[in-house]
Formats: C-alpha cells, sequence, structure tokens
C-alpha cells in the first residue's frame, strides 16, 4: 500500500511540480484562481474604486453642506454596494444585477416623488426661496444706504483661511479686515504706491480671482471700526469700498425686522415679515403651510375653475388620443394583413415612416404647416384660406388630435399587426362555420383576443398622452391664452403645460402650488391605471 504526504498549511507535498494554478501550487492560489482573480477581477475591482472615491466624495460634501439624508443615504448606498460585489456567495448573485437599478430607481423615481411631495406642502417659489436665516441676511444686505459724508476706500480683496478680507491702507499702515473683524493692523503686512503688496496669512487676489470670487465678494461686509455708527465697508469691483449703513436691523427678541424710521416688519407665520400696514419684504422664507396648496387648486376664486377645465380637457385628450390612434391603427393592420395583398410590406414600411422621425421634429413642422398666415395647408391646400388652426380653442384642439394621431397610429398599427397574426386562423375557420360574418368575427374574436395583448399597451398610451407635454407645448403652447385668466392658463393646456406654467412660466414660480398639482396627476393616473389593469386581467380569461 502506497503512502502519501499529506498537505500542511497549504504547502505542496513532496515532489509535486508545476506553477499557476495547478495541484501543487498553494490552496491559497488555487482559490484564487477558482474565483476568478483575472481581468474581469480588476476591471471589477478598478470600477468599485471609481464607485467608493465618487461615494467618499458625495459623502464629505454632503457633511459640509449638512445635507444630512443624502450623507446617510450614500453611506448606505455604498456600503451595501461593497457588500454586494465583494462578498464571496452564490445567494446574493441576483442581487449584482438588480442593485445598479435598484439605486438608479431610487434617485430617479421615488426620491423625486418625496422631495415633490414635501414640496407640495411649503410655499417655495419666488420670494420664498430659502431659510429664515438666509432671508434675514439678504434684507439687512439690501436694505442698506451709503453714509452721508463717508469717503472712498482703496481696497485690496484678501484671501485667507477664513474666507475673504479686505485690506485698505491707512497713513502708510495695512489694515485688514474680515466680516465680524473690524479693520484693524495686520503685522508684517507691507504697501507700495498706497496698495497692499504684502499680506502674511493671506493671498492677494488678482483680476482673475476676484471675478471668481464675485459672489462671495457680493456678500463681504467688513466693519469700518469697532463702532456700529461707523458703518460697513462694501466693494463692488473688488478695488474701491464705500461705507454702508443698515436701514433694516432684525430685532431677535421680537422676531422682526425694524427699519430706520421706526416701522416694524413683525413675522406673520406664513414665511415673511409683514408691516401693520399690510406691506410684505422680499425675500421671505420656506414654511410648512399644510393643505394651503391644495386647497387653492379647489378653490374657484384661485385655480378652482381653471383647474375643472383643464382636468376635462386633459381626460378627453388621452382618451380620445388613444382610441383614434388604437382604431386608426387597427383598420390599417386588418386591412395590410390579407396575405392576397400585393405590395403589403411596401405599405406597412410607408405607414410605419412617421414613428421613425424624431417626435418633437414632426411637430414643429406640423406647426408650421397648420400656420394661419403662411401655413402649407392655408396657403396650398385651401387655396389662401385663412382658417386659424391654433388661434382659434376648438380648432386648435382639433388640431392637436389630429397631429397626435399622425405621431401615434403607427405604433399602434405595429403591436396590432402582430397581436391579429398571433389570432389562430381556426377560431375564424370556426365561426365562418357557425354562420358568423365579419362584424360578428371582429366583436367576438378579433377584439377581445387584441385586447388581451394590447390592453397593457393602452394603458400605459393612456398615461403617456395624460401627461404629453412635448405636443401642447411645440405645437400651440398651451394656447391660445385666456387674457382673462391671472394663472396664464390656454384652451388646449393640459395638467402637465399647467403645471409648468404655474412653476415656471406664470410670473410667479410657485414651486409648493405646482407640486401639489403634480401629486394630484400622479394620483389620477395611479387610480386609472390601477383600475384598467384589473380589468385588462379579467379579460384574460379570455385566452
Amino acid at each position: 500500500m502506497s503512502t502519501r504526504t499529506p498537505i500542511r498549511g497549504g504547502t505542496a507535498a513532496p515532489g509535486a511540480t508545476g506553477g499557476g494554478a495547478g495541484l501543487g501550487a498553494p490552496l491559497e492560489l488555487q482559490h484564487a484562481h477558482s474565483r476568478g482573480f483575472g481581468v474581469g477581477f480588476v476591471v471589477k475591482l478598478v470600477l468599485m474604486a471609481l464607485i467608493n472615491a465618487f461615494g467618499l466624495f458625495g459623502i464629505l460634501a454632503a457633511w459640509a453642506a449638512g445635507s444630512w439624508g443624502i450623507l446617510a443615504f450614500l453611506v448606505v448606498a455604498l456600503i451595501a454596494a461593497d457588500l454586494v460585489y465583494f462578498l464571496p456567495t452564490r445567494k446574493l448573485l441576483p442581487a449584482k444585477y438588480l442593485f445598479p437599478g435598484l439605486i438608479f430607481l431610487l434617485v430617479f423615481q421615488i426620491f423625486v416623488l418625496i422631495y415633490t411631495a414635501a414640496t407640495a406642502f411649503t410655499n417655495y417659489g419666488d420670494g420664498h426661496n430659502a431659510t429664515k436665516d438666509a432671508a434675514i441676511t439678504q434684507l439687512t444686505t439690501t436694505y442698506e444706504q451709503r453714509i452721508e459724508g463717508s469717503g472712498a476706500y482703496p481696497v485690496t480683496v484678501l484671501e485667507g483661511a477664513d474666507g475673504l478680507a479686505l485690506a485698505t491702507v491707512r497713513d502708510g499702515q495695512v489694515l485688514v479686515g474680515t466680516t465680524g473683524e473690524p479693520l484693524a493692523p495686520l503685522e508684517g503686512a507691507t504697501a507700495a504706491d498706497g496698495r497692499v503688496a504684502e499680506a502674511p496669512g493671506y493671498e492677494i487676489l488678482d483680476y482673475g480671482g476676484v471675478v471668481a470670487a464675485a459672489g462671495e465678494l457680493a456678500d463681504l461686509r467688513v466693519p469700518v471700526g469697532e463702532q456700529e455708527a461707523e458703518g460697513v465697508l462694501r466693494t463692488d469691483d473688488g478695488r474701491t469700498a464705500y461705507a454702508y449703513e443698515p436701514t433694516l436691523v432684525h430685532d431677535e427678541a421680537a422676531d422682526a425686522m425694524v427699519a430706520d424710521d421706526g416701522t416694524v416688519y413683525a413675522n406673520n407665520g406664513e414665511g415673511a415679515f409683514v408691516s401693520a400696514d399690510g406691506e410684505a419684504l422680499r425675500p421671505g422664507w420656506r414654511v410648512f403651510v399644510g393643505l394651503d396648496n391644495f386647497g387653492a387648486i379647489f378653490d374657484p376664486e384661485v385655480l378652482g375653475g381653471p383647474f375643472v377645465s383643464v382636468t376635462l380637457w386633459t381626460f378627453a385628450f388621452a382618451i380620445l388620443s388613444v382610441a383614434l390612434t388604437f382604431f386608426l391603427g387597427l383598420l390599417l393592420a386588418i386591412l395590410f394583413n390579407d396575405e392576397k395583398l400585393r405590395f403589403r410590406n411596401v405599405y406597412r414600411a410607408v405607414i410605419f415612416l412617421p414613428y421613425a422621425f424624431p417626435a418633437f421634429l414632426s411637430i414643429l413642422i406640423w406647426a408650421g404647416l397648420l400656420n394661419a398666415d403662411f401655413g402649407f395647408v392655408n396657403q396650398v391646400l385651401l387655396g389662401g384660406a385663412g382658417v386659424p388652426w391654433l388661434e382659434n380653442p376648438w380648432l386648435a384642439k382639433l388640431s392637436l388630435l389630429l397631429v397626435n394621431l399622425w405621431l401615434g397610429f403607427p405604433y399602434m398599427f405595429l403591436v396590432t399587426t402582430g397581436a391579429l397574426q398571433a389570432i389562430p386562423g381556426e377560431l375564424y375557420e370556426s365561426a365562418e362555420m357557425d354562420g358568423a360574418g365579419p362584424v360578428r368575427q371582429f366583436g367576438a374574436i378579433t377584439l377581445p383576443m387584441l385586447m388581451v395583448a394590447v390592453g397593457p399597451l393602452l394603458i400605459a398610451s393612456f398615461a403617456m398622452n395624460f401627461n404629453n407635454f412635448n405636443v401642447i407645448y411645440l405645437l400651440t403652447g398651451g394656447g391660445p391664452q385666456d387674457l382673462e385668466s391671472t394663472t396664464g392658463v390656454g384652451a388646449t393646456d393640459i395638467l402637465i403645460s399647467f403645471v409648468y406654467k404655474i412653476a415656471f412660466a406664470g410670473g410667479t414660480n410657485d414651486y409648493g402650488l405646482a407640486s401639489a398639482l403634480s401629486i394630484l396627476i400622479f394620483i389620477m393616473v395611479a387610480v386609472i391605471s390601477a383600475l384598467t389593469f384589473r380589468r385588462s386581467k379579467a379579460l384574460e380569461e379570455i385566452s
């Protein structure tokens, strides 16, 4: 009986030869080779190193900005990524493929939804963008005036460890001050030709540096002396400063802004300082307003009237767009599904052409074709008629439906063609033997079988058209506009374009109100989609 020398501690047996990951190689190397420590592992290592580097950068940036929610998310996501891609277990194999999609889902869907919902309960918008402290700072710096009789100060902009500073030369001595620290002599500093030449502990900014720091420089206020009456230095160009005094100060005890003429602007609890006669100071700050935005949507004196009309048109536009595109696509699919038709593949390719072009280009071309003054439709097809296709409210709605039909029917033609070809021919043969005609066959076989296949696609098409911002914005801009409306709403605006106008084009940029409308849109689409999906499940029994 032969004997073998056992392997201890991962060393090879005596007399074993060969290298690499052979039988005589150390066990650690064999295990490494079995785990695939090759090119793929190196690529993964490099990618994960980059991800960790960017993640740590984001964590530090969130820490510096005080964004604790983002910081916590980045920490959890980074730890989870390292565990998923480095733990040597097959149980995490599905997670390696699902993890990137999950992160994108959280960032681009869940976070957006949560942030929009949170904004909907605030007064976020023009004049209420930042925090209360930021608003107070902005008010005190905005409401200030130059001290009467004060002269100009030739200054030099410095940058130190604590930020920007101003330096000036007085009686041959260099004085330096920062925000909150009045001008004081700087030991070791020198001047030449009335300008600071050297300032120990500071960097003298040149013209490019001053321009780059323009934002921070605009907020820089340096006290001239220990007494408040001496004012503060402020510079716009980085070379000459003047002494200013505030005309509006914050009274912390009363939580109010007090003007130099004695007027008191009290905190009204709604994100603004307001005087006794109702004058509000701008900017204000963002505060929680509860259900006020939702109340404004349904209030007839605010948005109630426009909201109802826009909502009704939105449902009509979405339903008619889906119905028209579906039935036209289905009609053409049935016509070209006849095997006896010659050149039917050529016809199918021609019909599919509108879907092959970018939608935004097609919409812009249609806007030109329908122009009342020089459009092709009026000038050529109608012999110079001046039909206001995009200026009349009803014609504009009709134009939208027709253009959307042009854009959408090729897609419906494509999906219904595939669905028709999947219906067994034996069903039609049996129906003919039972005496069913073409109409009865369509109602009893074709349409039910089609709905099983294309029902979910119709739901998705409804949701897309419910929020079809592109065709509204590019073709009519939501117009023609109702000149009596204060919201800027037009006859062809749907809810999503109405949200856009409230948020960006209404003059007030009311993001809180726009977010509330967005939440309502989400709820509408979710409820309708859920109900129609339940109905489509019932249709599955047909198959």
